[in-house]
């Protein structure tokens, strides 16, 4: 009797695990990625960083997401305004028009450098579609591997770009991506984080970044070729003067 006992509760283990094994969720893994790299700190700081000679700056106005880049371009100051609605450029704070394809390039630029900089914040806006792919193993580490798409609806110029992401399974931060991108040719890359730091509760890290040397490879095996020594190193990206503070949102 007390065999039988024994073998019904292992087989309860037995099941009760598999269906955890099975039974992981996109959502649930990206939720607590972003609760360990920062939470609502995100929505709550003003964030500004360094990056290849430029500043850019994160906050809120009215509760909406302002995205801002700094440049100095000879003698004069150059700053892009992202907005919800478009952007604005200002030199020497003065406002300056753009034709609508130059106002696309930049805000879609400005975009992009914040993007990379808060993940995996931003893997929740509403025309993120996310796809959980199964465990993948790299460098001696076990990683949930988890696609992105987006909505034609509220994904930007570039919604029909592909991600993957590589989860550590045990600290549930994003070690790797892949992307692959359509503008200006198109093409894919890997990036390799490195150099992780906490800025006031906020995760950051840098970037080696890497292209394939068959570009045919889909995306979602790029992880295969990185392990396999099959892709080149053509930038490290590095943000560098990071501030986190308390944000105003009156």
């Amino acid at each position: 009797m007390n065999r039988v006992i024994v073998l019904f509760c292992v087989s309860i283990i037995l099941a009760c695990g598999q269906k955890a094994k099975k039974g992981f969720s996109a959502q649930e893994i990206v939720n607590e990625s972003i609760a360990v790299s920062g939470g609502e700190l995100y929505t709550k700081s003003t964030i500004s960083f360094e990056f290849r000679d430029r500043t850019y700056v994160m906050e809120r106005k009215a509760g909406r997401k302002v995205l801002k880049r700094i440049s100095q371009i000879d003698s004069n100051t150059v700053l892009d305004v992202k907005l919800y609605n478009g952007l604005q450029r200002f030199v020497n704070d003065s406002l300056v028009y753009l034709p609508d394809s130059m106002s696309n390039k930049y805000g879609n630029s400005v975009n992009s450098v914040h993007y990379f900089a808060y993940l995996p914040y931003g893997l929740n806006d509403p025309a993120v579609n996310k796809k959980y792919l199964g465990e993948s193993r790299i460098k001696g580490e076990n990683y949930h591997k988890i696609q992105v798409t987006f909505n034609k609806e509220g994904g930007g110029d570039d919604y029909d770009d592909i991600y993957v992401y590589w989860f550590n399974t045990t600290t549930l931060k994003p070690d790797y991506l892949a992307y692959e991108f359509h503008v200006d040719g198109g093409g894919k890359r890997f990036r390799q984080a490195y150099n992780e730091r906490y800025v006031n509760g906020v995760r950051f890290v840098d970037y080696n970044n890497y292209k394939p040397l068959d570009p045919a490879i889909a995306v979602q095996k790029m992880d295969d070729l990185f392990m396999a020594d099959q892709l080149e190193l053509l930038s490290q990206i590095e943000l560098r003067k990071i501030t986190v503070l308390p944000g105003n949102y009156n």
